[in-house]
């Protein structure tokens, strides 16, 4: 699987674009506090910080017995540029073209 598969099957499930959105709000937070918000076993969260992970969407560090989970921005931000991005700019300038016109004297 390529890593765009990966990213897509991860944002693909509503728990973990949950996590996402936790880490999101809060980030390096730890495997307790992450299921202390989710509705699901310790284990199915780590199954899903797996995937996650896979995705290159979460990042860990070690501190002491503690692992910390951080939101990775980069994946969703190439997704935007790819996907995204290209459909919004002809949208923008149409948006712009019409304005110059209507701010026109003779309009």
């Amino acid at each position: 699987m390529n890593d765009a598969d990966l990213l897509f099957k991860a944002l693909a499930d509503p728990s973990r674009r949950k996590m996402l959105d936790l880490l999101h709000a809060h980030d390096g937070r730890t495997l307790s506090d992450l299921c202390e918000h989710l509705e699901m076993t310790r284990q199915g969260v780590t199954q899903h910080l797996d995937v996650l992970e896979a995705a290159n969407l979460v990042a860990t560090v070690r501190r002491g017995r503690e692992k910390l989970h951080f939101l990775n921005p980069v994946p969703l931000q190439e997704i935007y540029e790819r996907w995204i991005a290209k459909f919004e700019k002809p949208r923008l300038k149409a948006l712009a073209d019409l304005k110059r016109k209507l701010e026109k004297p003779d309009g």
